[in-house]
């Protein structure tokens, strides 16, 4: 009997491609926010917080075409529009909330990694200054 071939065992191109969606910051707190139930519009930007109005009506368009997210508009004046979670959407949300609070967790650690990184290889601390945090130096004496 001849093993089954998964395509994962030749090619993660598959992989990657689901990755790059779903591993944004943007639609790990998009999804996140959203498992509390449907929102609005300006709702959902208010509680993710950050995000410009563009990113997230962008953000959004992909969710809904990938099947992660619906859109539901009622007419009324202004018109309302909700977002929610689909079955799929809900199913990502379990493994994104365990990721996430890995992120919360973790955090201290990586900050310190960080910090210890930078003050081993201080030339690197201009390669890294687009990152989100990189911490002070002088935190770390």
């Amino acid at each position: 009997m001849k093993p089954s071939i998964h395509p994962m065992d030749h090619d993660c191109r598959p992989v990657g491609e689901i990755l790059h969606q779903i591993g944004g910051k943007w639609t790990v707190l998009i999804i996140n926010t959203l498992s509390d139930g449907p929102m609005r519009f300006s709702e959902l930007k208010r509680m993710v917080g950050g995000i410009s109005q563009k990113v997230l009506t962008s953000t959004l368009r992909e969710l809904e075409m990938d099947g992660f997210i619906t859109r539901t508009v009622t007419p009324s004046i202004p018109p309302r529009v909700d977002y929610e979670l689909t079955d799929l959407g809900r199913d990502l949300q379990r493994p994104l909330k365990v990721l996430g609070q890995w992120a919360i967790d973790n955090r201290p650690k990586v900050l310190d990694a960080r910090r210890q990184y930078l003050a081993e290889n201080p030339q690197a601390a201009k390669q890294y200054k687009g990152l989100h945090y990189v911490p002070q130096l002088q935190a770390a004496e």
